[in-house]
């Protein structure tokens, strides 16, 4: 891995230590922080230009490989994981995900920004609104929860997330207690990065113009600075959602969701 400025491994660690608090807080991926800083970085740096978002997608999804070991460790030891769940749906969310990373790695890079940002405004509404779905149903069966988990695992892959923005209403459409579901939703995101990770790799595998310290389409100096800070606050954030009420901080970070998508609509202009 090539030498990193300080000041930048700095900004990396302190991305981390954000976005792995909110991870096991939120249940949400901490993609939807670490994508549009990360695009912003390289774009200033003026590394991997025109393949930004796989570089920042590729990158997010290999960090939640070591953010959703530690949240979920935290969750298992209250027993709000629901374990028949995770198996069930892990066939459907490495498919899914593996077949999304590689369709994106080929897709136009202001596509990608634009599906993003319009995700962004989608997650900030529904943390102001604390949108939750009612419990209609029970859980489907296996082909609907692959079906499901195809679903979720393809978005996850375009947006670099673990998959909680959508895993955890899908859980609680289908009668499951919030918590549980935000437990679930941890343990999820781990074969999601996974596959995301492995399709990154693979899809920006023979690419050129990507800059030193690249995998792929992963990038080992931010992922290392992301990797450090996150595994020490996801355990934290996690802690804090069993005692905390966590509406007030949901709309902070729908704030800081709006913010980072209306920076990065400017950075189209540039």
């Amino acid at each position: 891995m090539p030498e990193l400025a300080p000041a930048l491994l700095a900004a990396y660690i302190g991305l981390g230590l954000v976005v792995g608090f909110v991870a096991g807080l939120l249940g949400v991926g901490g993609g939807l922080i670490i994508v549009p800083v990360l695009i912003m970085l390289l774009h200033a740096q003026g590394l991997a230009v025109g393949m930004e978002p796989q570089l920042a997608l590729g990158t997010s999804l290999a960090s939640i490989l070591f953010t959703s070991l530690s949240s979920v460790r935290a969750h298992h030891r209250h027993g709000a994981v629901e374990w028949p769940l995770v198996w069930r749906i892990t066939p459907g969310v490495l498919l899914g995900t593996l077949a999304g990373a590689l369709f994106a790695a080929q897709m136009p890079a202001l596509v990608l920004k634009l599906f993003f940002v319009a995700f962004l405004f989608y997650a900030a509404a529904q943390m102001w609104l604390d949108f939750r779905p009612a419990p209609h149903r029970a859980l489907p069966r296996r082909i609907g929860t692959t079906l499901a988990g195809g679903v979720i695992g393809a978005v996850s892959s375009w947006v670099g997330i673990g998959g909680g923005t959508l895993s955890v209403p899908f859980m609680l459409w289908h009668n499951v207690a919030l918590h549980r579901a935000i437990a679930t939703s941890a343990a999820i995101g781990f074969p999601i990065a996974i596959a995301g990770a492995v399709g990154y790799v693979l899809g920006g595998w023979n690419v050129d113009g990507l800059p030193p310290g690249s995998v792929g389409f992963v990038y080992l100096p931010a992922l290392a600075g992301i990797v450090i800070g996150s595994v020490f606050t996801a355990p934290l954030g996690a802690r804090t959602a069993h005692r905390l009420p966590v509406r007030p901080l949901k709309r902070i970070f729908a704030l800081l969701l709006v913010t980072l998508a209306l920076r990065m609509v400017w950075t189209f202009q540039s």
